[in-house]
């Protein structure tokens, strides 16, 4: 009997040729669509745009294409009302405290990789022996290390491992990453070659790249841009339009450049520094889920990223507490640690676990 394997689809290129792989090599596949946008209202909807998901109507339309050319079942899920409590006040309640949270890696483990697969079987009826997706990593089981590991995908500059490593050992287990071991373009060609009705659709955007402040109506507060020593210089708009980092916006003539380097929420402070504060080389990472490996008990050499387009450096990960939480200390000082932003660690190719930065320069 044929594996049955329920592929989450976006209506982009990748998770269609996902599909399309899958049932060339004999599985019985069906499709879902995650529905988001229901229950976070209209003109919200339309506003914001979301990089595995906008707003319903083109996306779906085709999505239903590629389902009925590769004549598959697919299936649309309500998820909205999980992802407004789950992602959007997650991604609403860090922004007001501060830091700059990344909502995808949350809803991968509780949406995509859960609820989803969860509701199309209780939809369909149907027991799916494995969950698929159109991300660019790779799922292995080790002997060794009787665990199921995360890897970086062959195509190092579209890896997305970094946006799986809260996955569960069983969530991984009955993943399948169909594109780990392809090239961009080479998945490109072939949705050209198979007449996939996605094959030009463009890349997606950040998590929200539209006017994110319609989820900040009712904590739009101005106040005070501060240097190291309280000075004030300026006014921002909203903290939650802020990131450490940030240069553009913030409206202050200087002798120069500043860089946003501190989040007050509790004073509805913006503090502002020169580029040489902006680095940073330890932190806590709280949150953390260890993927390829048992435990972290001692000092491990490990080569971490603090975001996604950061560039892999070398640090060392540490036990800081009792409770869980690891010390990471860079060999070099890093650009902006962000609190809020995950933090994932590697070795080679292997991604050895991650969590979330909480507090810099301890």
């Amino acid at each position: 009997m044929r594996k049955k394997v329920l592929v989450g689809m976006s209506g982009g290129v990748d998770s269609s040729v996902a599909a399309y792989l899958l049932k060339e090599q004999g599985y019985d596949v069906t499709g879902a669509f995650m529905n988001l946008w229901a229950e976070t209202g209209k003109p919200e909807a339309e506003s914001l745009r979301s990089a595995c998901y906008s707003p319903e109507g083109k996306e779906i339309e085709d999505v239903k294409k590629v389902a009925e050319l590769l004549n598959i079942r697919l299936y649309i899920v309500d998820l909205s009302k999980e992802y407004a409590k789950e992602v959007l006040q997650y991604f609403k309640k860090e922004y007001l405290a501060g830091r700059t949270p990344n909502p995808c890696v949350v809803c991968n483990r509780l949406l995509k990789f859960g609820l989803l697969r969860d509701k199309a079987s209780s939809l369909s009826g149907i027991h799916f022996d494995f969950f698929a997706t159109g991300h660019y990593a790779r799922a292995e089981y080790d002997k060794t290390l009787n665990r199921y590991t995360l890897k970086k995908a062959t195509d190092t500059e579209k890896d997305q491992s970094y946006f799986l490593f809260l996955l569960t050992q069983k969530q991984i287990s009955q993943s399948i990453f169909p594109l780990g071991r392809y090239q961009k373009k080479q998945v490109r060609a072939l949705a050209k070659k198979y007449n996939l009705p996605v094959s030009e659709k463009k890349e997606s955007q950040d998590f929200i790249s539209g006017d994110r402040s319609l989820l900040f109506e009712d904590r739009m507060e101005e106040g005070p841009i501060v240097d190291r020593t309280g000075r004030v210089l300026g006014r921002h708009k909203g903290i939650f339009r802020y990131t450490i980092g940030q240069r553009k916006g913030l409206g202050i003539a200087a002798k120069s450049p500043l860089y946003v380097i501190g989040i007050n929420p509790a004073k509805n402070h913006i503090v502002v520094g020169e580029k040489k504060d902006v680095y940073g080389r330890q932190f806590i990472a709280e949150n953390v889920n260890l993927v390829s490996l048992e435990k972290i008990d001692a000092p491990l050499k490990v080569n971490a990223k603090i975001r996604y387009k950061h560039t892999a450096a070398t640090a060392v990960v540490e036990p800081a507490d009792n409770r869980g939480n690891l010390r990471i200390r860079f060999e070099r000082p890093q650009w902006a640690i962000t609190p809020g932003q995950a933090v994932v660690f590697y070795r080679d190719d292997v991604l050895l676990g991650g969590g979330v930065i909480r507090r810099k320069g301890l």
